[in-house]
């Protein structure tokens, strides 16, 4: 069984920065990659970043040249850089990895594990 522990949530004033962590363990296979999600009260969950094993990354429009993804040199550590942050960003952040048996391309950004999410609000 695969675990994925967050960090690094908090408040900050519109225009700050913050810095997400996490981590998986337990019983991985291969991590093929891991992401960010979020979500905003009323609104469904939506994909923030991710990064493949490769290192290859794909962001959402609402935060390219605001966010920054990278992971640890094990691939089971993700962090996200989260600059220039706006109201809208106020949500709870979630990780997940895409641990697989192997990293096909179908599968590297295909994430079957989640944390517990960090709350990130930010004010104006």
């Amino acid at each position: 069984q695969v675990q994925v522990v967050e960090s690094g949530g908090g408040s900050v004033q519109a225009g700050g920065s913050l810095k997400l962590s996490c981590v998986a363990s337990g019983r991985i296979t291969v991590m093929c990659g891991m992401g960010w999600y979020r979500q905003a009260p009323g609104k469904e969950r939506e994909l923030v970043s991710a990064i493949s094993r490769s290192g290859s990354t794909t962001y959402a429009d609402s935060v390219k040249d605001r966010f920054t993804i990278s992971q640890g040199n094990d691939k089971n550590t993700v962090y996200l850089q989260m600059n220039s942050l706006k109201t809208e960003d106020t949500a709870v952040y979630y990780c997940a990895a895409a641990a697989w048996l192997s990293c096909t391309s179908t599968v590297i950004f295909r994430h079957n594990t989640w944390g517990q999410g960090t709350q990130v609000t930010v004010s104006s």
